[in-house]
């Protein structure tokens, strides 16, 4: 069994900061490479950070650029993403994602919504 479940999001006020979790089962995440969407209605999903197998490989929308952190911890099998200084226009689904063979795999999503 393959699963991503997300975990972590919530209201925030701007400025605040976040830590999403994807904890990973079916598969090493140490092995993978992840990635961290964001979806927001009317607009097309956003690839927010990306992680490789080696974790000095990150990748980030420039949007989040500064702010946000994709990390792992091959222990729990669990890739985070920390959220920092968080704008009104980061306010989405954040949802995670890896690929294996031609199957893509997603999350449930979780709400992010930074708001006064």
């Amino acid at each position: 069994q393959l699963q991503l479940v997300e975990s972590g999001g919530g209201l925030v006020q701007p400025g605040g900061s976040l830590r999403l979790s994807c904890a990973a089962s079916g598969f090493p995440v140490s092995s993978s490479i992840l990635r961290w969407y964001r979806q927001v209605p009317g607009k097309e999903r956003e690839l927010v950070a990306t992680i490789g197998v080696s974790d000095s490989t990150t990748t980030y929308a420039d949007s989040v650029k500064g702010r946000f952190t994709i990390s792992r911890d091959n222990t729990k099998n669990t890739v985070y993403l920390q959220m920092n200084s968080l704008k009104p226009e980061d306010t989405a689904v954040y949802i995670c994602h890896t690929r294996l063979f031609l199957t893509n795999y997603w999350g449930q999503g979780t709400q992010v919504t930074v708001s006064s």
